[in-house]
């Protein structure tokens, strides 16, 4: 019974995957040992460059640093992916970086002084806080959570993959709907695994720790929507409505 052995072989990957997963999980949801201050603030205290890096991370910031300043009529974002330099004099960090991503003649791809503004040391030094409030994710957690979820996706095309093997075999008088039975139950376990990390991190796990997914859920909820700076900071580009912004932005 050759399907028999590769079904334990994709037990044994499921159940690896999984755990790996459970484990990274676990790691991120510890609050961190000094972020009681932090975890108390309320969500009408974290400003929008705090919540863009926790929804989005560094691109994000840059992103509603770049529209912030459009909108004060300051930058130029045309719908062909070029940024323009109208006041050169940048009124936090996070604005001086951007300008300083700007050539001698004050023009630039929007992608490229994204980038330059992502990695700047005002979006780490924002990171660094934001840890230390326990608000932000450790960089480990984020990549154990992500690995963990890259496994069980590969642990779930290993099932489908072996299941097919399997019924490309001689199965000694087994029928193709046992056997195909029996690969369902680790390929629901996978499934279900990756369901209840979308459901549990979505949409803010890649940075936010779960005290500051609950600073953005809140602010979330009083948020408006549409073009707003808010909903840019939590959503992205694709709250945008205005079709050339998010051309320029995309």
């Amino acid at each position: 019974m050759f399907w028999v052995l590769l079904l334990l072989m994709a037990w044994a990957g499921v159940l690896a995957s999984c755990t790996l997963l459970l484990r990274a999980a676990a790691v991120a949801a510890v609050p961190a040992p000094d972020c009681g201050a932090g975890a108390g603030r309320r969500h009408d205290e974290l400003n929008l460059y705090e919540a863009a890096y926790l929804a989005g991370g560094p691109r994000r910031v840059a992103e509603l640093t770049l529209l912030s300043m459009q909108r004060q009529r300051r930058l130029l974002l045309a719908h062909t992916g070029w940024a323009t330099v109208v006041d050169p004099v940048g009124q936090d960090p996070h604005e001086r970086s951007v300008l300083g991503a700007f050539g001698p003649d004050g023009q630039s791809p929007v992608p490229a002084v994204r980038s330059a503004a992502a990695r700047d040391e005002a979006v780490r030094a924002l990171a660094d806080r934001l840890r230390e409030a326990g608000l932000a994710l450790p960089a480990a957690a984020r990549s154990g959570v992500a690995g963990g979820v890259r496994a069980v996706r590969r642990a779930t095309v290993l099932v489908l993959a072996t299941a097919a093997a399997a019924l490309c075999v001689p199965a000694d008088g087994t029928g193709a709907t046992v056997i195909l039975c029996w690969f369902a139950l680790p390929l629901l376990l996978t499934v279900g695994c990756l369901a209840i990390a979308r459901f549990e991190t979505y949409p803010y796990s890649a940075w936010a720790s779960p005290a500051g997914q609950r600073l953005l859920v809140a602010l979330d909820g009083e948020a408006g929507h549409g073009d707003s700076l808010t909903a840019v900071a939590l959503r992205g580009v694709r709250a945008l409505t205005d079709p050339a912004l998010r051309a320029a932005l995309a």
